[in-house]
């Protein structure tokens, strides 16, 4: 299926002021699920439904040559355009 790029930003931050983005998408989960993205010229708003499958991936990409590693951390969200579910995917997931 070929992907659309509705919104997408890359920068630098401290662990804290990550923490604080993520601890506003956390709200905005949590109260009626409506996120707005901003950065620059380019916005996105998107209501987030109530069930939807939630992705944790830990990688290590390895590079060729004198470089480190290098590792990641992702979260992502994911749902059906105009649906309301998702089905449950793995088992109980501890972020400690």
């Amino acid at each position: 299926m070929p992907e659309e790029v509705l919104f997408e930003t890359e920068s630098t931050h401290s662990r804290a002021e990550i923490a604080a983005y993520l601890r506003s998408v956390a709200d905005r989960l949590d109260d009626d699920g409506s996120v707005s993205l901003r950065a620059g010229e380019e916005s996105l708003e998107m209501q987030v439904p109530g069930n939807l499958t939630f992705e944790v991936k830990a990688e290590r990409e390895t590079s060729s040559g004198a470089s480190a590693d290098e590792l990641s951390l992702e979260f992502e969200l994911e749902w059906d355009e105009g649906a309301d579910g998702g089905d449950a995917r793995g088992g109980e997931l501890s972020i400690e």
